[in-house]
């Protein structure tokens, strides 16, 4: 076997691994949403999502989410166009934005707890801590995989290698937008809605 059709193999079991990943990702979000949908109810007498929930805020958030990830998805575009400077840009405000989301979920959680809506409050409050929190870390650890591939792309330069990571990063973030658009629309704005 040659080295082209070695390294071709190798990118192949790769893309295939992360999507395995990406799968194994969905069914742990499904389970979660699975068990927020039973527990959404159980308030302990308590209040329910449409009474502690500031859907400003959570719009704001969406927005920041859905603008970082079309600007990645430009970044990945022009890595393949080979324009390293908008590529290092288009991270860089991603970064920028993916941080202003974890600060404001991070903010949101902290607000909560002062206001005595922790995890251990109630069913209900225990799987929007798991669910959202889930999600968050996601956001954390995409924000930490895409300031390495920032240094390796600034250092290195886009060589295949450096492309083929930004794409899976590409598909990672993108996936993460997925699942924030149901957090939004089954957790804040169907909150308010008794079912």
């Amino acid at each position: 076997m040659s080295s082209h059709e070695l390294e071709v193999e190798n990118e192949t079991k790769t893309t295939l691994g992360f999507w395995v990943y990406l799968m194994t990702d969905c069914m742990l979000f499904a389970s979660l949403f699975a068990t927020y949908a039973v527990l959404r109810n159980n308030t302990a007498n308590g209040p329910s999502a449409g009474e502690i929930f500031q859907l400003r805020s959570v719009l704001v958030e969406t927005l920041i989410l859905l603008t970082s990830s079309f600007i990645c998805g430009m970044a990945l575009l022009a890595a393949k166009a080979k324009n390293k400077r908008f590529v290092i840009i288009g991270l860089g405000l991603t970064f920028v934005l993916g941080l202003a989301f974890v600060l404001i979920e991070f903010t949101e959680f902290r607000s909560l707890v002062k206001e005595g809506h922790s995890w251990t409050t109630s069913g209900f409050l225990s799987g929007f801590f798991t669910l959202v929190g889930t999600h968050g870390l996601h956001i954390l650890s995409g924000l930490i995989w895409l300031f390495v591939l920032g240094l390796q792309i600034a250092k290195k330069g886009l060589t295949p290698g450096n492309t083929k990571k930004l794409a899976l990063f590409s598909l990672f973030w993108h996936f993460l937008d997925i699942i924030w658009i149901f957090i939004f629309t089954f957790v804040y704005l169907m909150g308010g809605i008794r079912i």
